[in-house]
């Protein structure tokens, strides 16, 4: 028994398979999807110091921002001192091209600021950031 078509051949050529458009399609919105970098927050807004010589920096960051009282924010999460280190070190395998940033309130304790900066260092990154605002003449 062979099955024939009601079709005649002009029709049968006419048809369009969507099957290799739709794998490409696919395709490109995994790569998007990939590639695409996320901006970790740190969940809280602080006064930033002003520098002449402060720079944007455009490429997803780690945000680690210190408030005046000593917090530690991560991610939108209060965090310990000693868990600088491990939240950094997760995060940073996550978005191994992001650089790490530290947003201190101006009225920081330095204390403060050099344990962060150390448990950022010994979590591997040794060109931590802090974030400035640019002085307006």
């Amino acid at each position: 028994m062979s099955r024939r078509s009601n079709r005649s051949a002009s029709e049968q050529a006419a048809d369009i398979d969507m099957t290799p458009m739709l794998d490409i399609v696919f395709i490109m919105l995994i790569f998007f999807i990939v590639t695409t970098s996320f901006v970790k927050e740190s969940g809280i807004d602080v006064n930033r110091p002003t520098a002449q010589t402060a720079t944007r920096k455009e490429q997803g960051n780690i945000i680690v921002a210190i408030k005046p009282n000593g917090d530690v924010w991560i991610d939108k999460r209060l965090v310990d001192i000693r868990a600088v280190r491990a939240n950094v070190s997760r995060l940073h395998a996550e978005q191994p091209l992001g650089a790490v940033v530290i947003a201190a309130d101006k009225e920081t304790k330095v204390k403060v600021l050099t344990q962060v900066m150390d448990q950022i260092r010994m979590a591997g990154i040794m060109n931590a950031s802090i974030a400035t605002e640019t002085e307006s003449k």
